[in-house]
């Protein structure tokens, strides 16, 4: 398999979509506006204990307040205190907790990962939170819809060959790294950077890392170094609540967690992005600098390489599939439901029986269903409802279909045949918002039975349109109609995008809004 990335940038929003042998397989947006929390660390203040769920909500300082379950508090005492360790490697237990303002402070105990901790009672999250209190916390989930953040006291920050743990006193090497000696070598590294800076906290050496030269992995641990001591200051220096950490911007974290010599290119339009792409290739993969290519040609780079036209299919609620078929997906705040149907499939003349096409209608899906799981990132409980089938080996092949498809998702996923029903259950995990809940909103004109593109979408949409006919306007003044809800975020909170859009086409721009005009729709007139 061949890939490329292919990154669209500006000043308001980054979009990067990764190809797989020439067909769009992801898609990542991220907004200035509108950045994601994962990752990102807060100083936090306890809002409100809730013994019935033996959870907290945490404010943050965001919209709503996030929300900590009691097996993801470490009980603490004193700020960053220094950590209890044994020589093997440690898991997290618990232990008791004080009541003032403090941060997470683990305590090491058991024999290892994976294994059981010492028995004894279980904490309750009254014994080890307080309202008032103030902690530090990560954003483990993304608020969705209702819900506020999920959140943990367990940091992590992964790099691009190790995984930071500032909370516990462990090193730990990733089981694919099969070689003794290798795992020995890695683990040496580490130790003796510890020992010669002092350096607390937990390592996961990364699968990467095999065969890496002692400088990248230090150059990696000199990174958290820094970070960690940064955290520790802003923690200290700032009134919850607050954020002390902000996670890497989009492409450094693909950049970070997908670079393999399977890339052929990696494609950008925006010579500031393309020099940041420039300098982290080199320093974690310099035999890819090559491929690292500034886009320059007028044409909009996501219609160039077909992205754009794929993530206009990606809102529609039905695919067509190649031989005739389509597959609908609707999704609901509970779960998404895909259900397959013939359409205007019908099988050839020498096809033999109808279960025969309906068997072939069902395989074509289990690609096209999987890669749309993927490309619009749909995530919680998905139920697929493939067409019944009588035989139970066309049954079971249908399900190891769909099992093999998942193993090239990233994302932790699991399927579940439901036999008398003819359905397949799959659980992925979700940490974001799906790319229709991103890019849509609730649309105004069927009472939110359906969905619009965003007003921000349209802004971004009008400056790329614009800027692709902007060699061929005539006239001296320019007027833009759009829907009045699309004149008032050019106005306010997307004026920015305006004034780019007078940059680019160096003139004046008059824009007259007109209720007639559907909430998508924009027309450009020239005058003189």
């Amino acid at each position: 398999m061949t890939k490329e990335m292919i990154v669209s940038s500006s000043a308001h929003e980054t979009r990067v979509a990764i190809l797989e042998d020439d067909q769009v397989a992801e898609i990542f947006i991220e907004r200035e506006r509108q950045r994601g929390v994962v990752g990102n660390l807060y100083k936090g203040r306890v809002s409100k204990v809730l013994p019935g769920m033996q959870s907290a909500f945490i404010d943050l300082g965001l919209e709503r307040d996030g929300f900590l379950y009691v097996t993801d508090v470490i009980p603490s005492s004193e700020e960053f205190d220094r950590l209890e360790t044994d020589e093997d490697e440690g898991s997290v237990a618990p232990a008791p907790a004080g009541n003032g303002a403090a941060a997470p402070r683990p305590v090491m105990s058991g024999r290892g990962p994976g294994r059981d901790r010492e028995k004894g009672p279980e904490p309750k999250i009254e014994e080890l939170l307080k309202e008032g209190q103030e902690i530090i916390v990560q954003v483990a989930k993304e608020p969705l819809g209702t819900k506020g953040a999920r959140l943990t006291s367990h940091a992590t920050m992964p790099g691009r060959f190790l995984v930071f743990m500032p909370t516990v006193d462990h090193v730990g090497v990733s089981r694919k790294i099969d070689s003794r000696e290798e795992r020995g070598r890695l683990r040496g590294i580490v130790r003796e950077f510890r020992e010669q800076h002092g350096f607390t906290g937990g390592v996961i050496i990364r699968t990467a890392a095999a065969g890496r030269p002692k400088d990248d992995i230090v150059s990696d641990l000199s990174y958290f170094h820094r970070v960690w001591t940064d955290i520790r200051q802003k923690s200290e220096s700032s009134r919850a609540p607050a954020v002390v950490y902000r996670e890497q911007s989009l492409v450094a974290k693909l950049l970070r967690d997908l670079l393999t010599e399977e890339f052929s290119a990696i494609r950008i339009d925006n010579d500031v992005e393309y020099r940041r792409v420039c300098e982290l290739v080199e320093r974690i993969m310099p035999a890819l600098g090559p491929k690292v290519k500034l886009y320059e040609k007028a044409y909009p780079i996501f219609e160039e390489y077909g992205v754009q036209a794929e993530i206009d299919r990606a809102l529609r609620s039905k695919v067509w599939l190649k031989s005739g078929g389509s597959i609908v997906i609707n999704q609901t705040e509970a779960l998404v439901a895909i259900d397959v149907n013939t359409g205007r499939y019908v099988g050839k003349k020498t096809a033999g029986r109808l279960e025969d096409t309906i068997l072939k209608t069902n395989l074509e899906a289990v690609k096209e269903i999987v890669r749309q799981i993927r490309l619009r990132d749909l995530g919680g409980i998905i139920v697929l409802d493939f067409i019944d089938m009588e035989e139970k080996k066309n049954r079971q092949n249908l399900f190891q279909a769909v099992d093999q498809e998942l193993r090239k998702d990233r994302a932790p996923s699991k399927a579940l045949q439901v036999a008398d029903f003819g359905l397949v259950i799959i659980t992925r995990k979700r940490v974001k918002q799906s790319l229709e809940r991103v890019l849509t909103e609730p649309c105004p004109y069927c009472a939110g039975s359906a969905v619009i593109k965003s007003s921000s979408t349209i802004c971004y949409e009008i400056l790329a349109e614009m800027k692709k006919i902007s060699g061929d306007l005539d006239g001296q003044s320019l007027v833009l109609r759009v829907n009045p809800d699309i004149a008032r975020a050019l106005r306010d909170e997307e004026r920015a995008v305006f004034k780019d859009l007078k940059q680019s086409l160096g003139r004046e721009i008059a824009v007259r809004p007109d209720a007639q005009l559907h909430h998508e729709q924009f027309d450009l007139m020239t005058i003189g």
